[in-house]
């Protein structure tokens, strides 16, 4: 989601640092914050496509072959569609979990050094409840424990795929996300309340940190994007 919260913060960013094309997939359709993203840095191409992540894999092979088509390399996806609303169970997985591992599948079609692709890079935006979650939100912090494991496997799958991965844990941000949310079972009806009693960080922060761990470009890297701070995170088996 390239349009919103972080998201679209750290699309600033990704085109303040110049890179040739920056091809943003989101559900919501959102023109000014793309006139805004190529106004910033005129030399860069901002394409936008429409895309929902939790559609069957097929259909984002068939975007994804038309994104290919039209920019010859894509060096780096960024999958960064979230949820977090612990009444919507299913959606809560198909989204956090089952979307990021079918686009992640999707693009290794055309990456996968075995098929002849030059491989490529993936960073995927779990988060700080991947490690440490936040308890009374189980499904949405198992699906981001999930997308951790995940990302460090294709991490160490990197020597037969060619493709590189990393993960990028925001903390708790300030952003619509936390606003307001659901519990699972309303075991806490005032959990967004109680998490904003904790010190956070803005989006531009997060973004500006996210870059960071861009240009780092860190196979298996764990990165703990919060309060401002960018740290690696070392896991423990």
């Amino acid at each position: 989601a390239g349009l919103g919260g972080i998201g679209l913060d750290t699309s600033r960013e990704i085109v303040k640092s110049g890179p040739k094309d920056l091809v943003i997939l989101d559900r919501i359709e959102n023109p000014a914050a793309i006139a805004e993203l190529k106004a910033i840095n005129p030399k860069v191409t901002v394409t936008f496509y429409p895309y929902d992540v939790t559609v069957p894999l097929a259909e984002t092979t068939k975007l994804l072959t038309t994104v290919f088509a039209q920019l010859k390399t894509v060096d780096l996806l960024i999958n960064g569609a979230g949820i977090l609303d612990d009444h919507q169970i299913e959606r809560t997985i198909a989204v956090n979990f089952t979307g990021l591992v079918n686009t992640t599948t999707a693009i290794l079609e055309f990456w996968d050094k075995r098929k002849g692709g030059p491989g490529g890079v993936i960073a995927n935006i779990c988060s700080v409840t991947g490690f440490n979650a936040i308890y009374q939100v189980p499904v949405y912090s198992a699906s981001k424990a999930a997308v951790v494991s995940f990302t460090s496997s294709l991490a160490k799958l990197a020597p037969i795929t060619g493709v590189t991965a990393y993960s990028i844990n925001p903390g708790i941000t300030k952003t619509t996300l936390v606003h307001k949310f659901n519990s699972w079972l309303d075991v806490e009806p005032r959990v967004a309340e109680l998490l904003d009693e904790h010190p956070t960080q803005t989006t531009l922060q997060c973004a500006q940190n996210f870059v960071k761990a861009i240009e780092a470009n860190q196979n298996g890297a764990i990165w703990k994007l919060d309060l401002g701070r960018l740290d690696p995170v070392n896991w423990t088996k």
